[in-house]
Parts: C-alpha cells; structure tokens; sequence
C-alpha cells in the first residue's frame, strides 16, 4: 500500500512537472516565440495561458510596448558647411516578432544598434541639405519626417515598426558658436551704428527746421517791431506836429529844453560854444541881455 503510495505521488509530481513546463503565460505587455531546436514553431501576439511541447520547446519573450532610444550629441554639417551637435529619440515597436527573432534573434540592443547607426546617416542627409536656421524653423517638423521616412525600410527588415523620430536639441558646436557670436555682435554693432546715424540725422533735420523755424519768427518779430516803432514814430511826429502848430514858441523851447537836457545830462561834457550861439538862446545874459521866454498867450517872467 505505501508503494502505492509512493508511485502515485511520484507520477503526480511527474504530471505536475509535465504541466508546469507546457504552461506558459503572455501579459499585455509581451510577445511570446515558441522554439524548437532553432526552429520558430509560433508566435503569440495576444496575453493569455498557452501551452508548448515540455523540455523540448523554449518560450522567447519580446516586448509588445512601444520603446524608445536616444541618440546624443551627433554632430552633423549643414549645407553652409558649418558643424552642429544634434539629440534626437525614435519611438519604436515590434510588429513582427518572426523577423525580429529571424534578424537579429530577438536581441533589442542588437536591434537599436542597427537603428542608431541608420539614424546617424539619415540625420546627417537631411541637415546636408539645409542651413541651420531650418531646425529652428516650421521646417523642423518636415525635417523629422524625413528622417523617420529613411528610418524605416531598416526598421521594416528587422521586424520593428518607427512611430516617431523626434529631434530634441540642436546647438552650435564650440567653434561655430564663437564664430556666430563675433557674427552677431558685428551685426549688431553695425545695426546701432545705422541707427544711430539715422538719429543724427533726424537731429540735423529737427535742429534745422527748428533754426529755420527761429529765424522766421524772429524774422516776423523784427517785422512787426520795426511796423510798430514806425507807427509809433508816425503818431509822436503828428503830435509833435500837432503841438508845434498850437504854439510854435512853446514846441520851440521845449525842444532847446529837450536838447539842453541830453547835452549836458552825461557828466564830464565839455562843450566849446560861442556866447551868442543860438543853443544858448533861452539861456539869461547869454549876450548880456535877459534872453527871451517861450509865450504860451503871456509874456514869460
């Protein structure tokens, strides 16, 4: 009976041996290959429990997630002739696990080794032909369809599927960027200097319409003084006129009086005159006699 036993637990082991290596399970996130002696026996694309051959078959698990590489510090020349350091990343996925396995047995760094150096060269193809200024550009996103569009015949023939290529950096290298840098401060200096003589400029112009501007109204300011002191002399020399024709004697001694007051105001005027010249003639004793008043209607005292 314990033989029995024995045997039954035995095969019950065996069986459950058995069951265990015929058993395996796909997720979600996974690809499986089933193997026989090299040979690809099936594929299972979709998560579930399958079963295999025991012993005999081997089960290869591919990622069924879409991945990623990046590619650093490239350095690329652009049609100009300059150099540059570009990053970029491919998003990727494994559509075809056949090939993939038949390819490059399945190894993902074989794989992306493969597409890095087939990326290098289509990076470098598609900024040879442009300048720089098109990777800061609208022209970025053709540029990256170009380059995932080289992409993915190589892709294709390993059984892996581009989604994506995205550029992420472009910058000068140390050389070049030296190099722009004196380019964009000459730029720069030469721009002030053009806008700076265009101010001297727009100075020289305000300042002479100012000065012509000056010059008009002192111009017309003169006009109107001399206008004014013309009239003004006009109106004095009719009341000088009208007064003289009221009482000629009295207009004359007020012009000697006149005359005698800006003569001898200033101090230290020396005048030479004949005693019987007429400037003295309202002066007394002037010719030893009382010289006469100016009458106004009565004799003058």
């Amino acid at each position: 009976m314990g033989s029995r036993l024995a045997v039954g637990g035995i095969i019950a082991a065996i069986l459950l041996f058995i069951g265990y290596q015929a058993a395996y399970v796909v997720n979600a996130r996974e690809q499986a290959i089933v193997v026989r002696f090299g040979e690809i026996q099936d594929v299972r694309e979709e998560p579930g429990l399958f079963f295999k051959v025991p012993v005999i078959d081997t089960v290869q698990f591919i990622e069924n997630r879409t991945l990623r590489f990046d590619l650093d510090d490239i350095r690329v020349q652009v049609s100009g002739g300059k150099f540059y350091e570009v990053d970029a990343f491919v998003l990727y996925k494994i559509t075809n696990p056949t090939r993939f396995r038949q390819t490059v047995s399945a190894d993902l760094v074989a794989a992306e080794s493969r597409l890095r150096t087939r990326l290098n060269s289509a990076l470098r193809s598609v900024y040879g032909l442009r300048g720089f200024e098109a990777a800061l550009s609208a022209e970025r996103t053709s540029m990256m369809r170009e380059v995932r569009d080289q992409l993915r015949p190589e892709a294709e023939g390993l059984g892996i599927s581009i989604e994506d290529v995205r550029i992420r950096r472009t910058d000068l290298t140390q050389e070049v960027s030296q190099q722009t840098f004196e380019r964009m401060k000459a730029e720069r200096l030469a721009e002030a200097e053009l806008i700076r003589a265009r101010g001297n400029e727009a100075g020289q112009r305000i300042r002479a319409i100012a000065d012509r501007q000056v010059v008009e109204i002192v111009s017309g300011a003169q006009r109107d003084a001399e206008i004014i002191r013309g009239e003004g002399d006009a109106e004095r020399n009719r009341i000088f006129a009208e007064a003289f024709s009221k009482d000629e004697d009295f207009f004359e001694f007020y012009r000697s009086m006149s005359a005698y007051t800006e003569s001898l105001a200033s101090s230290g005027t020396t005048m030479v005159l004949s005693p019987t010249s007429e400037f003295f003639k309202f002066f007394k004793g002037s010719s030893g006699a009382e010289a006469s008043a100016p009458s106004s209607g009565n004799p003058a005292n």
